[in-house]
This record gives C-alpha cells, sequence and structure tokens, in this order.
C-alpha cells in the first residue's frame, strides 16, 4: 500500500511576536534539519510548551499529531526534531526534550545510564508501523527471502542474479547507528548478525528513499508511511519462501507481515504534567485515527 503524507501549511506564532510558516513536505523528512515548531494564538504567558526528538520514522507522525493538538489547543507549542532514536533518549538524559520518539525499547545500557542520572522514565506504545524493503522501480526482483535479505546485507550476496535479478552490483542502504531502525533491522532481519563494511548509512530514512530512487542496483529499508512512487517495495518470506507477503497497513494488523515494530515515546515522570494532556490526545480515538491516516497501525 502506497501512502502519501497529508502536510499542510503549518503557521507559528512564538509568544505573540514571531510569526512564521513553513511547508512539511517531503523534504522536510530528512534528520535534525527536519523540524516543525507550532504554537496557537493564546496568551502566551498561559503557553504550553513541549520538545519532541528523536525517531525518524516516527517524526511524520508526531508532526502531524501536533499539528492537529495544536489546532484544538492553541494555548499550545510544540517542536519536533528528528535524528534517530538514539538521538532522542540521549536528548531526553541531557534534558533537552521532553518526549524522546523511538522506534525500539530501550536499550539494558541506556536505562543503566537513565537510572544512573535519576531518570523515571515513562514508556507509551503509541503506534505500531511496519518495515518495507524497496529497491528501484526498475529492479525485475519482487521479493526476498529474510536469509536472502541476511545475506544481502552482511555483504555474502552482492550481486542481484544472485537472488534472481539482472547482472548487477548490490547497492545496500541502510540507517546509521544511532537510528532505532537499524538497529531493529539489525536484531529482527539479520539475525543480530554484523553489518557489512561495504553497507552505505544513511542519516535520514528520507535519504534511504532519495537515494534507493537513484540508483537501480539500489536497496533499502524504510517505515512504511515513508513509501513514494519513486521506490518500489519487496515481498518478504520468514518460512523460507513459502509464503511471500507484501507490506501494507492490513499485512502488518493481522501480523501476516513479519516486519512490523512498536514505536514509542518516552520521557522522564518530572515532565508528565506537561505532556500528559499531548500524550492522552494520540492515544485516544481520534489520535489513533490520525496514526492511519498517516501511514502507521493504530493500537486498537
Amino acid at each position: 500500500m502506497k501512502t502519501t503524507m497529508p502536510f499542510n501549511l503549518l503557521k507559528t506564532r512564538l509568544s505573540g511576536l514571531l510569526v512564521a510558516s513553513l511547508l512539511l513536505g517531503a523534504c522536510s523528512r530528512d534528520g535534525e534539519t527536519n523540524q516543525t515548531t507550532a504554537s496557537g494564538s493564546g496568551n502566551a504567558g498561559s503557553a504550553t510548551s513541549i520538545t519532541i526528538k528523536g525517531s525518524d520514522t516516527v517524526l511524520p507522525l508526531a508532526q502531524q499529531q501536533a499539528e492537529r493538538y495544536m489546532a484544538k489547543n492553541p494555548d499550545a507549542s510544540i517542536t519536533v526534531v528528528g535524528g534517530g532514536t538514539g538521538v532522542g533518549l540521549a536528548a531526553m538524559q541531557e534534558g533537552t526534550t521532553d518526549l524522546a520518539m523511538a522506534s525500539r525499547g530501550l536499550k539494558t545500557e541506556e536505562k543503566l545510564k537513565l537510572k544512573a542520572a535519576k531518570i523515571d522514565v515513562q514508556e507509551v506504545l503509541i503506534a505500531y508501523d511496519a518495515l518495507s524493503i524497496i529497491v528501484h522501480p526498475n529492479n525485475k526482483v519482487n521479493q526476498l527471502t529474510r536469509e536472502q535479505l541476511e545475506g544481502i546485507f552482511t555483504g555474502k550476496i552482492a550481486n542481484w542474479k544472485e537472488v534472481g535479478g539482472a547482472d548487477e552490483k548490490i547497492v545496500a542502504y541502510s540507517r546509521e547507528t544511532s537510528s532505532g531502525t537499524y538497529e531493529f533491522f539489525k536484531e529482527h532481519v539479520m539475525d543480530k548478525k554484523n553489518y557489512a563494511n561495504g553497507i552505505l548509512m544513511m542519516p535520514a530514512t528520507g535519504s534511504i528513499v532519495q537515494s534507493v530512487s537513484q540508483t537501480p542496483g539500489a536497496i533499502g529499508y524504510i517505515g512504511l508511511a515513508y513509501e513514494t512512487k519513486q521506490v518500489k517495495s519487496l515481498k518478504v518470506s520468514y518460512d523460507q519462501g513459502k509464503t511471500f507477503v507484501a507490506p501494507s497497513m492490513e499485512a502488518a494488523k493481522d501480523k501476516s507481515y513479519p516486519i512490523s515494530r512498536p514505536l514509542y515515546f518516552f520521557y522522564d515522570a518530572t515532565v508528565a504534567g506537561r505532556v500528559k494532556s499531548f500524550v492522552d490526545y494520540i492515544l485516544s480515538a481520534e489520535g489513533q485515527k490520525t496514526v492511519q491516516e498517516t501511514g502507521y497501525i493504530p493500537l486498537g
């Protein structure tokens, strides 16, 4: 299923002094440069300010939720910045973000660091996501097994002819190590094996989409919500080639598509009073409707 993100023109009013507008499009999905600041028309003195940072997978969803929440709560101001799950969690530990977006759970070492910093971490499951394997549209290959994907990203399979394609070198793209998607793919698709040295690490999911769309021999992995007509998603088999399933919201919901994962917000309990209303909105029926409309899988 192809999903087109409904990014609207946001009008930003900060403290009644600054008015700026920005268009959230495909080009605004890349890492740290992708920042949304929105606030309503309420009095600056009563405004609630929330900062959200982290996973590029969660980023488009958080932007849409922030926009719609702002429309209902004119006294609030929300800033959303990408950069990767690791970046968001580090910012939470440093106290520079209220909510950390994550496309994976906390690692043991992260839990220990947060405990040492006396941070009472709260975890909120907000949605699910399917991970799409994408190639250039002209690639003849339409499906791959988990074992073949493991071989490609560990470097054991280097030519498309080895998996039924043309005699062409495989160019594999991955997220960088700070990304929760990088960690999830390594654990659940590569069976915890190491990436090949020649893998091209990209700073943001949007960069993978762009690179794969421009490189005939390319392959990469992205969140379902990032799919575009410029790339082709592959069917995947987790039963040694007996059954191949294409990524879609329906297949992720009924768990027939094997590469799906939970998405989270993490926050320090000390900011609960500031973020609770926004978190409750995301978990509400209206918020979960936005989850589905934005290309993710709702909780219910």
